[in-house]
Parts: C-alpha cells; structure tokens; sequence
C-alpha cells in the first residue's frame, strides 16, 4: 500500500498557549518532513495545517495529542483537507 500525500487541519484544546506549542509543533513537522502551519487562534486553541505523507502526517496528530512539555492538551480535533503544496513549515502570526 502507498504512502500517499495527504493534508489535515487540526485544532488544538487545552494549555496550549504561551507554553512554546507552535514552536515544538514546527520542530517535530520539520523532523518529519512535513510543511504546512501552525498559528494561535483568539479563542485559545492552536490551528495546524500539516501536509505529507500519509504516515508522517498521522506520527504529527499523535504528538500534538501531547504537545511539548509545558503543554496539557485536552483534544485535538483533526480532519482531511484537499492537498495543498506548501515550501516549509511555518508559524503564522
């Protein structure tokens, strides 16, 4: 079976604010090869837009599940999107 490319918008709940979320999600994207998003949303949810191969994508859900150490998320909402092509993996502000 392929391992094809899929993208993914998640929402991230929880602590998930000032406790270096997007930065940790930008590491471990890039770590797998991922591009795509991270930014802070008003409401104090985090917003990801992940897009590669269908495993790498998935290895990412599963750490935000977690996030960094000073993170305590509470869920993480994620759905398939159309793929879009992105250069790197970026924090949006």
């Amino acid at each position: 079976m392929q391992d094809l490319p899929i993208c993914i918008k998640c929402e991230v709940s929880g602590k998930v604010h000032g406790v270096w979320f997007r930065a940790g999600t930008k590491d471990q994207a890039a770590s797998l090869g991922l591009t795509g998003w991270v930014r802070n949303l008003p409401d104090g949810r985090v917003a990801v837009m992940a897009c590669g191969n269908k495993s790498t994508v998935l290895a990412l859900v599963e750490w935000l599940k977690r996030g960094p150490e000073l993170a305590e998320v509470s869920e993480v909402i994620h759905r398939e999107v159309p793929f879009e092509k992105f250069e790197r993996f970026a924090i949006l502000r």
